[in-house]
This record gives structure tokens, sequence and C-alpha cells, in this order.
């Protein structure tokens, strides 16, 4: 019996947070994906598990596809921001400005957003483009 898309993805943040390899969960946000092509939210978990997992252009294409779904996602617009310093490429400051105002009048989304870069920074400590958006975010 195949899984819904739902428990799919579930399951697969599940399994993110009981720390299981990238190698083993990129391919679960990837089938996500490709059966719920609409769905912002499996296009950002995409894209995160690409940029932890050194795969910058992988993770600019997910990004870019989770920021046309929905451009009033701010983990989607840091993923791309993200990608786009990882990959060299010009105009994200947009992007950053863009979340800090989304995360400045919503409480919760600055708290997942926190959440999200702690995580980050606990899976790839050294990650020195993570800690340039979260100073970016948080100390400017």
């Amino acid at each position: 019996m195949t899984q819904t898309v739902e428990s799919l993805f579930d399951t697969g943040l599940e399994r993110y947070k009981a720390g299981e390899s990238l190698d083993s969960l990129i391919p679960v946000f990837k089938e996500v994906c490709d059966r719920a092509p609409r769905t912002s939210s499996a296009w950002i978990c995409l894209a995160w598990l690409y940029l932890l997992n050194n795969k910058p252009n992988l993770a600019y294409k997910a990004a870019n596809k989770a920021v046309k779904l929905n451009p009033q996602d701010p983990q989607g617009r840091i993923n791309l921001a993200l990608a786009m310093l990882e990959t060299g490429q010009k105009g994200l400051r947009e992007h950053i400005d863009f979340a800090q105002q989304l995360i400045f009048v919503n409480q919760e989304w600055a708290d997942e957003i926190k959440n999200s870069i702690e995580d980050g920074l606990t899976r790839k400590p050294d990650w020195q483009n993570l800690i340039k958006v979260k100073k970016w975010l948080f100390e400017e």
C-alpha cells in the first residue's frame, strides 16, 4: 500500500527530526514533490536538505519553485537566499529583506526561523552562509 502524500511528508519530517541521514531523506521529499508539485512546504524541505547536503544548485531550483508557489513563506525566501549565496548569484538581498519583514510581523514565524537556523548550525556547524543570513535577519 502506498502512503498518502501527507503521511509521506509527515513521516519524512519525523525521520529528519530523529536525525536520519540526508541521503535517505532526499528521495522521500523528492517523491512528495513529484506527487504533489504544488506543495510549497515540500519544496522548502527539499531545498533545505539539498543545502545541508552541499548541493546548492539543486537547492536553488527547489527553493525557487517554493517561492514561486508561496512567496509569503519566510523559510522559502531564506532557503532561496542561501542557495543564491552558495552559488554566487546576485539579488538575494530582496529575499532577505522580504523574509525580515515577514518575521517582524509574525513572532511565530520568527521563532520557527530561529529554530530552523539553529537546527542547520547543529547539523552543519561551519555553515558560514547560514551564519551570515542569521546576522542579516536578526542582528541588523
